[in-house]
């Protein structure tokens, strides 16, 4: 398993449980360090569970890939954060060059990373093949959409449907079979550029909803309405029930890049709703750091200089994972702006957290001091009964507070 992160941690555990020997290979020596130790930072892996793992000598976490020298299976679940509209697949690149070497004969790669359709056979088979094999004939290669949910109670890893794909039938039949032995149902797909397709459709679905109640709780809010109890009253409908919420961002990634961008460079045209999603979801911190400011000059306090509490960094409640976290650029443009930011939030990892954000315990006290107090990611061990008694100003964009000093998004 290439990459140890809130993908390939609980992927690697589930492999362990299932009866396979395990080597998680992370380029971060301290997360491969904190792994040995038996210290888990991924929610969906408790402590315990890695001990298990550890102590039955089924899982071994190293930054050498060379320790998983006659694989018969290999997962690449490495990041491949957007730059310029586009995912950088550097962190992909890397994994194949490293196991290229390694690949022996009926071997099996499979690629989970969130890419654009075509990277399977376009990036990672070329690399792959550069020492002489050859992909369908010497080893299988193949794609499944990383589901990065698995572990989190709401969706079990062994109840998780997996979408697999292959490069041929052979392929396809032994990257299936893995993902049956983890999981009761698989959905094998007739091409690895559908499943990459596949993947992203399932982010850019949510992307898209959640630019539409996004814009709707900035219209609502410039109109005076409360845009919550409207979307509940619609949700009582049904016809197309909305299970979308706003907030300060989108959190995780948004996917209208992937589908947008090759076609935009080999046609000419892109998709203007998916571009239209990402300029207000990518607008909402900027939104929410406004409607903060706005609320401290109506209590005759200036932004710069004021101590500003948050309860959340990560892209998603009862989650650590930062990347490309709504929350987190609200704190960078608070602090930008000369606020004096803190922030609570227990499943961040503190190695992660830029170092002009202050990380706090939530408690009376810090609430009390805070200028403005602000619920950016809704965790569920947060009281917030207490933070909406206790903060003098609130603003609250994940609707879980309530109390004469909260104003919601």
């Amino acid at each position: 398993m290439i990459g140890q992160g809130h993908v390939g941690l609980p992927l690697a555990m589930r492999a362990v449980e299932a009866g396979y020997e395990v080597v998680g290979v992370d380029a971060d020596e301290q997360h491969v360090k904190r792994l040995l130790d038996g210290g888990s930072f991924v929610e969906g892996v408790p402590d315990a569970r890695l001990a298990a793992a550890l102590e039955g000598d089924r899982y071994r976490a190293t930054t050498d890939v060379a320790v998983a020298d006659g694989f018969d299976v290999c997962v690449i679940a490495v990041p491949t954060p957007l730059r310029s509209g586009a995912r950088d697949l550097s962190g992909v690149s890397e994994a194949a060059r490293a196991i290229a070497p390694l690949l022996g004969q009926g071997a099996t790669v499979i690629l989970e990373s969130t890419v654009h359709p075509g990277t399977t056979d376009d990036v990672l088979r070329g690399l792959l093949e550069e020492p002489g094999l050859r992909a369908g004939e010497d080893f299988h290669l193949g794609y499944s959409p990383e589901r990065s949910g698995w572990g989190d109670g709401r969706w079990p890893q062994d109840a998780t449907p997996r979408i697999v794909a292959g490069l041929d039938e052979a392929s396809l039949d032994r990257i299936g079979r893995f993902y049956v032995s983890l999981t009761e149902r698989v959905v094998p797909v007739s091409g690895i550029r559908v499943a990459e397709l596949a993947g992203l459709l399932e982010d850019t679905f949510r992307h898209v909803n959640m630019a539409l109640v996004n814009e709707l709780a900035v219209l609502a809010a410039e109109q005076g309405v409360d845009v919550w109890e409207a979307i509940e009253a619609a949700c009582a409908g049904p016809f197309g029930r909305i299970g979308f919420r706003p907030g300060p961002g989108t959190g995780g990634h948004p996917g209208g890049a992937e589908i947008t961008w090759p076609v935009k460079n080999t046609v000419g045209r892109g998709s203007r709703l998916i571009e239209l999603a990402d300029a207000i979801n990518t607008y909402m911190p900027e939104h929410v750091v406004g409607r903060i400011t706005r609320g401290l000059n109506h209590r005759r306090l200036p932004l710069r200089g004021s101590r500003v509490l948050l309860l959340g960094l990560s892209r998603a409640a009862n989650s650590g994972d930062l990347r490309d976290s709504g929350a987190l650029a609200v704190a960078d443009s608070l602090h930008g702006l000369g606020a004096h930011v803190r922030a609570a939030d227990p499943y961040a990892d503190p190695d992660r957290v830029p170092g002009h954000i202050e990380l706090v315990r939530l408690t009376p006290e810090e609430l009390a001091e805070a200028d403005a107090v602000a619920v950016l990611t809704d965790h569920d061990c947060f009281d917030y009964e207490m933070a909406g008694q206790a903060g003098r100003y609130v603003f609250d964009a994940r609707d879980r507070c309530s109390g004469p000093n909260v104003e919601r998004l």
